[in-house]
């Protein structure tokens, strides 16, 4: 422990040493500013008498959040007066404070804030508030007239995780957007690699080659993903189950398959398919598939996932806005350069070239699953390509479900699990969960959607 506070200590020393330094010279000030293109925070302080003076200097101008927002926006000046014999200022400092205080103090208070541009020109003036560093900054902020920037949005198709992704980001420059889309592809890579049953050399790989054998360690990452797609199957009464890769390939949808599967080939089917032999071990952060030939695989989540990752970072790399859509699994942060929420488009089961509906999404994910051309008929019943994992039969009554949630990892969980559980039992599912919404299109072509979602109709 002791290691730990001396570390973190350590760690505070380092910020604070390489912490942005307060100017008190006005002109070196305004070189600095006009230099680096920043506004200038100018302080009128008390340090030794002022109690306001004194708390904003801890409450705020010590604090990481100004700090971090300063060293990007700022150039910090302070005038000072003390009033102690100990700490009085040099002639020439007081002169030039003296200078400031009759310029830009008329009103005579400590502590006083005043933000100007590069010029010397007054942008606005603040005073001692007792509020939390960040909504200091958002004054602050609020002062500053906001640079008009040119922001378009830039796109991107290519195959990843063996689909098609279309990557949009928006930024001021093409080359911009090519360093952000970069760096969401190489995020996508990364989880492909991590959850892909394909690469030998993954931890995926690892866990299904030794099913019925011994657990194997696995990266926090992975082992929380399983634990998640767990609680999912939990959610869902087993209609989302990652252990679906276990089950034998018998229905093909290709056109192919000319009768109906005998019953006890669909009953073996699904023999070593059930996620509640998923072992999982919190303490060594092992997994452990029990039966002998078990398999997981991430088809039903992967790609949600991986859209949710590259968000994320996108997001803290300082991209405003974007939409990442994973062959139908789709995630949107921030507006449209024209301040316009993002649209979605429904796609019409019964005619895939035309809409139903669009919605608009701000921040948040929708996932749509549908059989358009994969499914089969069989006595004039049609049946989906998504197979119950319980039973092993091809769901049916449903030809198509959009979800909405804040994760598009869940948000493709839970489509494809409605298409399992059906239209009453997936709208009731949905309608108790909070944040999420779902519309479903029937076999006969009926919209149904849940309790709080709104449609307009195309």
């Amino acid at each position: 422990m002791r290691k730990l506070i001396t570390l973190l200590l350590l760690l505070g020393i380092f910020v604070v040493g390489n912490a942005q330094e307060w100017e008190t010279d006005f002109n070196k000030a305004k070189k600095i500013a006009a230099k680096k293109g920043l506004n200038i925070l100018l302080v009128f302080s008390g340090s030794d008498w002022c109690a306001p003076c004194i708390k904003l200097e801890k409450n705020i101008w010590e604090s990481e959040a100004f700090k971090k927002y300063a060293q990007e926006n700022l150039v910090l000046l302070k005038a000072d007066f003390p009033k102690k014999r100990g700490h009085k200022l040099p002639k020439e400092q007081q002169e030039k404070n003296d200078t400031l205080f009759e310029k830009y103090n008329t009103i005579g208070a400590v502590p006083f804030v005043v933000i100007l541009d590069k010029t010397g020109k007054v942008l606005g003036t603040n005073g001692y508030k007792d509020i939390s560093p960040a909504e200091y900054i958002n004054e602050i902020k609020s002062s500053i007239p906001q640079k008009k920037r040119s922001i378009e949005v830039f796109h991107r198709k290519l195959k990843l995780m063996g689909t098609r992704f279309d990557i949009n980001v928006s930024a001021k420059t093409a080359k911009d957007a090519d360093v952000y889309i970069d760096m969401a592809v190489d995020e996508i890579s990364r989880i492909e690699k991590l959850i892909s049953s394909w690469d030998k050399t993954s931890q995926t790989s690892a866990i299904n080659n030794n099913s019925g054998i011994k657990p194997v360690v696995v990266d926090s990452e992975l082992f929380d993903l399983i634990k998640r797609s767990i609680a999912i199957s939990e959610l869902t009464d087993g209609a989302f189950d990652i252990s679906y890769a276990s089950m034998d390939k018998i229905w093909k949808f290709d056109g192919s398959m000319k009768e109906f599967p005998l019953e006890d080939k669909i009953k073996a089917s699904v023999a070593k398919v059930g996620f509640e032999n998923i072992i999982l071990d919190e303490k060594k952060h092992t997994v452990f598939l029990k039966l002998k030939g078990m398999k997981i695989g991430f088809g039903g989540i992967g790609k949600g996932y991986a859209a949710d990752k590259a968000k994320e970072l996108l997001i803290s790399k300082g991209v405003d806005a974007g939409i990442i859509n994973a062959s139908g699994d789709m995630n949107t942060w921030g507006k449209q350069p024209n301040g316009d929420d993002w649209t979605v488009a429904i796609t019409n089961p019964m005619n895939k070239n035309k809409e139903f509906a669009t919605l608009p999404i701000t921040n948040g994910a929708v996932v749509t699953s549908g059989d358009y051309e994969k499914f089969v008929m069989f006595n004039g019943k049609r049946y989906s390509h998504i197979i119950n994992p319980k039973t092993g039969y091809p769901a049916s009554g449903v030809i198509s479900v959009t979800v909405f949630a804040k994760q598009a990892e869940l948000a493709d969980a839970l489509a494809t699990s409605i298409f399992v559980m059906g239209v009453d039992v997936g709208l009731d599912r949905i309608n108790q969960l909070p944040n999420i919404e779902c519309i479903i299109i029937d076999e006969n072509g009926d919209i149904h959607n849940s309790d709080n979602i709104r449609i307009n109709d195309k």
